[in-house]
């Protein structure tokens, strides 16, 4: 966090929980606890104070608290950051930016498992480097396939691996002629109008160039 500020970073970090802290959140727990009980939902409610370790920081910092309880029980959380109230409440803070972090973990997986960019067991460097290139070049296709093409299909928000199976990975019958390339998926093909959805999407979306 220091280095952070001495070269003009703004940053949000989570915070381990402690005594200090979930004293500092007590009224917005107990808030949280009673509209849980009228609801029977998870029920949020946060808290923004400054905040200062007792030995290991240099200055008192912006702590945004969350108070959430939930059927299990209490599950206080804390964030810490550079980032001011105008700029972001705490709601704002913790739900729109802290936990984003979380769906941008799930898209590392996505391309890890869904298009094997954990594959990198060859010898050499630069094989394994190719193939992470290959891999995410598949990802930037599939990922804008899904934005565009998919749009408003029942696979608009699939993962990877459930395009490659449905949609790629599927057996058909190529010919070639003097102009065209026909490929021909067996009549029964569960998913032959989301293809043809996908081919209008894609027509709509990237018109050609006239020169």
């Amino acid at each position: 966090m220091t280095w952070c500020e001495d070269n003009g970073v703004d940053d949000i970090f989570g915070l381990a929980r402690n005594n200090r802290l979930v004293r500092k959140i007590v009224k917005q727990l107990k808030k949280a606890k009673k509209r849980f009980w009228k609801t029977g939902r998870a029920a949020r409610c946060y808290r923004d104070f400054r905040y200062r370790t007792l030995k290991s920081w240099n200055r008192a910092r912006r702590v945004v608290g969350k108070a959430e309880q939930l059927s299990k029980g209490e599950n206080p959380r804390f964030v810490v950051t550079s980032l001011s109230k105008e700029e972001f409440s705490a709601q704002e803070l913790y739900e729109d930016l802290y936990c984003a972090r979380g769906d941008m973990e799930n898209r590392i997986k996505e391309q890890q498992l869904g298009l094997f960019a954990d594959r990198t067991s060859s010898t050499a460097f630069s094989a394994n480097q190719l193939r992470l290139w290959f891999s995410s070049v598949a990802y930037v296709l599939l990922s804008e396939l899904r934005r565009v093409g998919l749009k408003g299909t029942e696979l608009a928000r699939a993962q990877c691996s459930s395009i490659r199976t449905r949609l790629l990975k599927v057996g058909a019958h190529v010919s070639l002629s003097v102009r065209r390339i026909w490929v021909r998926c067996a009549s029964g093909y569960p998913y032959q109008r989301i293809f043809a959805t996908i081919l209008a999407n894609l027509r709509a979306h990237y018109q050609p160039l006239r020169v």
